[in-house]
C-alpha cells in the first residue's frame, strides 16, 4: 500500500507490503524501529517474528523519551504478556499494540502531529523472503 507524503520532519513510513516496509526512501525487510525523536534514528530491531519478541526488546523503549510506543505485531494482532507492560507504566509511557500495517498508519498520523512516538515494527518474512 502506498501512503501519501507528509510535511513532518520525522521519518515517515512511505509504503509497506508483505515482508517489507519503506521508511522515507529506505526499504526494510527485517523488523525496524522508527521514531519521531530526533535523537533516535530509524534502525533495525532484533526480533524477526512475534515468537522471538522478549521483554528485553521492549523495556528500553519505555525510557527513550517518547510519550507513546506503538508495537506492530506482524500480519495479525497478538498481545504480549501483561508483565511486559510494567516498564511502560513505571515511566508513564503509553504502549499500543496492533498489527504492523495499522501501526505504520498510526505512527505516521501521530508523528505528523508532532507527537513523541516510537513504532516498533515486526516485519515477518514471507515465503519469498525465507531461506528455509
Amino acid at each position: 500500500m502506498k501512503l501519501q507524503p507528509d510535511k513532518s520532519n520525522a521519518p515517515m513510513v512511505r509504503a509497506y507490503g508483505s515482508g517489507w516496509i519503506e521508511v522515507d526512501n529506505n526499504k526494510h525487510t527485517q523488523s525496524v524501529l522508527v521514531s519521531s525523536l530526533a535523537e533516535m534514528p530509524t534502525r533495525d530491531w532484533p526480533p524477526k517474528k512475534f515468537e522471538d519478541l522478549q521483554a528485553l526488546h521492549l523495556a528500553p523503549l519505555a525510557e527513550c523519551g517518547a510519550e507513546l510506543v506503538i508495537l506492530g505485531t506482524g500480519a495479525r494482532l497478538r498481545f504480549t504478556p501483561a508483565a511486559w507492560l510494567r516498564a511502560f507504566a513505571e515511566h508513564r509511557v503509553g504502549l499500543e499494540i496492533m498489527d504492523t500495517a495499522a501501526a505504520c498508519r498510526t505512527y505516521n498520523i501521530l508523528a505528523s502531529e508532532g507527537r513523541k512516538v516510537i513504532a516498533a515494527l515486526l516485519i515477518e518474512p514471507n515465503s519469498t523472503n525465507r531461506a528455509d
